[in-house]
């Protein structure tokens, strides 16, 4: 098993091997386009956004999918992924239709990408970077972000944590195949050499995810950051979902960007034999993989397949192995303590507003049940005796 046959570095874990770049090198495309959605920050103050947004030019996407690099096709994939969410949610009330020059290319795009035509996780944190030094790290302090909504240091570090968390994460995800043919060989030393690479990773990227409220604040995050990211599923604004115009007649619904689109912890979860049950939450986490680049499902699938590694290490392994497992396990029940904890304080204890609930998560769940029982089952996982 080769990371890189699922599209997945070693050195980057889930963020893409290449860095991502603002523009598509497509002229006609980056002078209308692009450039009104690069500017949004802008746009979306004047308050006749979707005037603009509707008369921009209907682009051939098929052709500059057979021109373009992938850089570029992530760039125009993101592109459109903004413009989508700045036309429904950037005046009120949310509209029942999106325009048929930006809904038929977004359908078009979206299906070689085989994701839904709405923001995801991907545009929204895996391709919507930049390093401010090019041959420093990918970390906070040499990261920013391509593209805006609003702007501001809020919503950039919202999502800079995220990008770094998936950074942080990489150590561990090249070790999942290690692990796996070390189980399979029933390797005690080896499951233990990559246990400890995961151990560390897991602690990074919680050490990360702590920096939160350094410069992203609840109340900000929820009237300027948030009401960008919802979807059209679920979704007490939108009960009737989108129509996208000049595809279909009928509405669509789809969830908006959440971290449960995030391929880390469930891959983390399927490698150390984390199990969830057969209910509402394993469908939605299920639902949610549709959202993920297809690789990268795929390598979650396969891994789920493989994985006996709680087994083996319970069964065939000594005490250390089996206290690195349980730190490794410990490490994500503490990781999703803290997401429900920051969940609670940026969303829950906020005042509703207007379009904003704060009972349903972008992803249209009720989100603090999902949390909490997520983070419960984490913990039950680990090995006792």
């Amino acid at each position: 098993m080769k990371l890189e046959t699922y599209g997945i570095s070693p050195e980057r874990g889930f963020l893409p091997v290449f860095d991502p770049v603002a523009n598509t090198g497509a002229m006609e495309f980056d002078a209308t386009v692009g450039a009104i959605t690069l500017n949004l920050p802008k746009a979306m103050v004047g308050g006749h956004l979707r005037n603009t947004i509707a008369d921009l030019p209907e682009m051939d996407v098929e052709h500059l999918l057979a021109v373009l690099d992938e850089p570029q096709r992530a760039a125009m994939m993101r592109t459109y992924s903004y413009l989508t969410h700045a036309y429904v949610w950037g005046e009120t009330p949310p509209p029942k239709t999106l325009p048929q020059n930006i809904a038929r290319p977004f359908v078009n795009l979206a299906a070689h990408f085989d994701r839904p035509p709405v923001l995801s996780y991907e545009s929204y944190a895996l391709n919507n970077w930049m390093r401010l030094n090019p041959t420093g790290p990918v970390e906070i302090g040499n990261i920013a972000l391509v593209q805006n909504f609003l702007g501001g240091v809020d919503e950039e570090w919202f999502i800079l944590i995220h990008v770094e968390i998936e950074a942080k994460a990489a150590p561990a995800i090249a070790q999942i195949p290690n692990l796996l043919n070390a189980t399979e060989s029933e390797d005690c030393t080896a499951v233990e050499a990559s246990l400890m690479v995961v151990a560390q990773a897991l602690s990074g990227m919680h050490q990360t995810l702590t920096r939160m409220t350094e410069r992203c604040d609840p109340y900000i995050y929820y009237r300027r950051v948030r009401p960008y990211i919802h979807g059209w599923k679920n979704n007490p604004a939108m009960t009737d979902g989108l129509i996208y115009e000049g595809v279909d007649t009928q509405a669509q619904f789809y969830r908006g960007e959440t971290g449960a689109q995030s391929t880390i912890i469930p891959m983390l979860d399927a490698v150390l034999c984390i199990g969830h049950e057969e209910d509402e939450l394993r469908t939605y986490l299920m639902e949610m993989r549709t959202y993920m680049p297809p690789g990268h499902r795929d390598f979650l699938a396969e891994v789920e397949k493989r994985s006996r590694l709680r087994a083996f290490v319970k069964d065939q392994c000594g005490p250390t192995v089996r206290e690195l497992y349980n730190t490794c396990v410990q490490h994500i029940g503490d990781f999703r303590a803290k997401h429900l904890e920051f969940a609670a304080s940026y969303i829950h204890a906020q005042a509703e507003s207007g379009d904003n609930p704060v009972h349903v998560g972008t992803g249209g769940t009720p989100f603090m049940a999902y949390l909490k029982k997520h983070r419960d089952e984490s913990r039950r996982h680990l090995i006792i005796g």
